[in-house]
């Protein structure tokens, strides 16, 4: 592996990839600490001293982690990738529903050259929304608890905020399209990652610190079996042969071939997680702006923290729902069959057509169910093991951290590893 990664830094192309996604990597990072113009600076720095943890809300939580701690620093890229994410998933879910952008979707890259640009435009305006919440939560000392982060806000502070938050999202969606275009591996996947690995350290010393060796060895050994269950799920997949009849096209013959459609057992990814945490955060949304004392002691007691049961059977059931949806929307039997079908292609022991897309729909059905049932182990399991323990709240090896992680370590390892063989050098799986 040591000689893989001297064979790509020895590789002038592969090099300059490397080092340009690394410069992409510093600058993300500088900006995680510039904060707003007119934030009190001092205030937040004053708390983050006092308490690591501004808040145990699952969604707050996950906006954080994607902005690798720049929520809580109340910097430029305050709100990091989690506007383009949710633009994206948006996205894909209209395409099933608007028959235009399903359409686009089949034009090739022309239609998906579209799509982004609607992405982006979506992004925009997710950015601008999420931004005017979090300065009126950051103005009323909602956002770090007892902190008022805008002193004496006006329209025109909180119109430079607003556009200075909006502009840094719409810097990092550059960054990471530089970063697809010019770097190595999904830009906006490094970017996220870079997020992610940036708090471990942090994470780990105040749970050293806290809870002194041996809650930190336990911890650390239970990371490293989450890390092992996430490569060995997110590597498994379920193939279906597939066999393709010789066909004469002129007078050339074709076809005759066998091969096989892999499905995924997590095809959905961290997806379900950050749908299920966005749901249970309206509680809390809703309570803040109605203003009901039931309502609010309701929000609090059950859906404001990760230690009540119902918040976690909630979480558990609803990771699920939607791992089943997504995955049905991702995956079209019909099509897939529709198209083996025109092309001569056929499921041995299965007709072609209608039997085929029930026998394809069964099996995603089934390999769904351990795939949902993984991630919400995953999730939930950080929970149980803290309240249980009366660990920091900040979990270093969190399911949809490591899941991240993983997923992104592994695709960026393949993307180099294909550029080594290409040039005759061996990669990291020999």
């Amino acid at each position: 592996m040591l000689s893989a990664f001297v064979n790509a830094i020895k590789i002038p192309d592969l090099r300059g990839k490397i080092l340009f996604t690394l410069a992409i990597i510093a600058i993300y990072r500088l900006g995680s600490y510039i904060p707003v113009p007119g934030a009190d600076y001092a205030a937040i720095q004053q708390f983050l001293d006092t308490a690591k943890n501004s808040s145990s809300n699952e969604a707050y939580n996950l906006i954080n982690l994607f902005s690798g701690g720049a929520l809580t620093q109340f910097a430029i890229f305050a709100l990091g990738i989690m506007p383009y994410i949710t633009s994206s998933i948006i996205m894909q879910l209209l395409q099933v529903v608007i028959p235009r952008l399903e359409e686009l979707r089949k034009e090739g890259e022309t239609g998906q050259k579209k799509i982004q640009q609607y992405t982006r435009l979506v992004t925009v305006g997710l950015a601008l929304l999420q931004s005017a919440g979090i300065i009126t939560l950051a103005s009323r000392s909602q956002l770090l608890s007892g902190v008022n982060i805008f002193p004496g806000l006006n329209p025109g502070r909180f119109a430079l905020a607003l556009m200075t938050l909006t502009a840094g999202t719409a810097l990092i969606m550059w960054m990471g399209e530089l970063i697809t275009q010019r770097g190595i591996g999904n830009g906006m996947s490094i970017l996220i990652f870079s997020s992610i690995v940036s708090q471990l350290p942090s994470q780990g010393g105040a749970i050293l610190q806290q809870k002194g060796g041996l809650i930190f060895g336990l911890i650390c050994a239970l990371g490293l079996l989450i890390i092992v269950a996430v490569i060995t799920v997110e590597q498994a997949q379920r193939r279906i042969p597939v066999q393709y009849a010789k066909r004469m096209v002129g007078r050339k013959m074709f076809g005759g071939s066998s091969t096989y459609i892999p499905l995924k057992v997590n095809q959905a990814g961290v997806i379900p997680i950050i749908f299920a945490s966005s749901l249970l955060y309206l509680p809390v949304l809703i309570s803040s702006i109605v203003n009901k004392q039931w309502l609010t002691d309701i929000a609090t007691k059950v859906f404001s923290r990760g230690d009540h049961p119902a918040y976690l059977i909630s979480y558990f059931l609803l990771i699920i729902a939607f791992a089943y949806f997504y995955n049905s929307i991702a995956f079209n039997p019909v099509d897939t069959a529709d198209n083996m079908k025109k092309y001569g292609g056929f499921i041995p022991g299965i007709r072609p057509g209608r039997q085929t897309a029930e026998h394809l729909n069964t099996i995603l059905t089934r390999i769904t169910l351990p795939g949902a049932l993984f991630l919400s182990i995953i999730a939930i399991l950080p929970y149980i093991v803290l309240n249980s323990s009366n660990a920091s709240r900040q979990f270093p090896f969190g399911g949809t951290a490591v899941l991240i992680t993983v997923g992104v370590g592994l695709e960026t390892m393949k993307q180099i590893e294909s550029q080594l063989l290409m040039r005759n050098y061996e990669g990291f799986l020999r």
